[in-house]
């Protein structure tokens, strides 16, 4: 019988040179960090030519450009990973031991990086460093991050690989023939009988002895996808039309919440969060058996949905008013 699912490629590992001295250290993921900054700064450079960051009385340079993003980087690495170490982890060691944030190695010693950023934690992060910086330039705030805005989707593709590369972050089990089994993925009992079907339907041999790793939604290159090739191509073709300074910042808001809200039925919630909000208690994180079933991260994208309309619905009125005033 055909197989009908994707063997997680064994050649890939989350090092790039994996077992050499030194340069094992070097993850991809962090290099897709640093493809993603790097192409958000051109996106933003390109804006910058076309005069989208011009105000009058103030004339703004490359320098300015570069001062502006790297706050922001700054600000939204230290609030990914202080989200994720505070919100999204429920052992308590960081509120006990608050060093362990950004301590990058484990109790042995061993480099292990800063392994958890969270999104939404960066976005709060990123918004508010980007806040400072035009407090203390005195440059318009919603003009910047609508540029800002449009060029953060595209370095997000960039993250969401990143994530593919290092096995993690993958989807619910799945039937779809683009399935794949992740290497550090739950596995299952052969003797559940729902497992036995399920394998049997995509052609899975299983052996009594051994846990099931079935296949799973490679919900990352959904992510990557939808939450950034998309996004970015909506916001960039608007990025000339827009009708007031904060629309494309609340659309990007509005949109990203409504494309992760909707791609968080496919992705797996954390193991130790499971359903903010469910439906049936004994129901499984592995399975999508209802749309009722609600994560932490669907939950926060409801939230950006709501902040995306109302800086849009703010936004809009202030200029109305402003410009009757004019």
């Amino acid at each position: 019988m055909e197989l009908l699912y994707i063997n997680y490629p064994s050649w890939i590992h989350p090092e790039i040179l994996p077992g050499i001295p030194f340069l094992g250290l070097l993850r991809w993921y962090g290099l897709m960090y640093v493809f993603a900054f790097g192409f958000a700064y051109v996106a933003l450079k390109k804006q910058f030519a076309e005069g989208a960051l011009e105000s009058p009385g103030r004339s703004t340079s490359e320098d300015d450009l570069a001062s502006f993003i790297a706050t922001g980087i700054i600000f939204l690495l230290l609030g990914a990973r202080i989200f994720s170490t505070l919100v999204y982890d429920t052992s308590g060691k960081y509120f006990e031991k608050p060093w362990l944030i950004f301590w990058p190695f484990d109790e042995s010693g061993r480099w292990t990086g800063l392994q958890g950023m969270s999104y939404h934690g960066g976005a709060i992060g990123g918004t508010l460093g980007m806040w400072v910086w035009c407090k203390i330039h005195k440059r318009p705030y919603l003009q910047w991050t609508d540029a800002m805005c449009t060029a953060i989707p595209l370095g997000y593709t960039f993250g969401r690989i990143g994530n593919f590369l290092n096995g993690e972050l993958y989807g619910r089990i799945t039937k779809m023939p683009w399935g794949m089994t992740f290497p550090d993925a739950e596995r299952f009992s052969p003797s559940i009988e729902w497992v036995q079907k399920f394998a049997a339907d995509i052609g899975m041999k299983i052996e009594q002895n051994a846990l099931v790793n079935l296949p799973r939604h490679p919900s990352q290159l959904y992510e990557s996808f939808f939450e950034g090739l998309v996004l970015f191509a909506i916001l960039w073709l608007l990025r000339k039309k827009k009708p007031f300074d904060g629309f494309l910042s609340g659309l990007y808001l509005a949109l990203y919440g409504a494309f992760r809200f909707v791609l968080e039925y496919f992705r797996m919630p954390d193991s130790d969060l499971g359903f903010r909000i469910s439906s049936d208690p004994a129901a499984s994180i592995s399975q999508n058996t209802s749309l009722l079933n609600i994560s932490t991260g669907q939950i926060l994208c409801a939230l950006m949905i709501l902040a995306g309309t109302g800086i849009i619905v703010g936004a809009g009125i202030w200029t109305k008013r402003k410009r009757a005033q004019a």
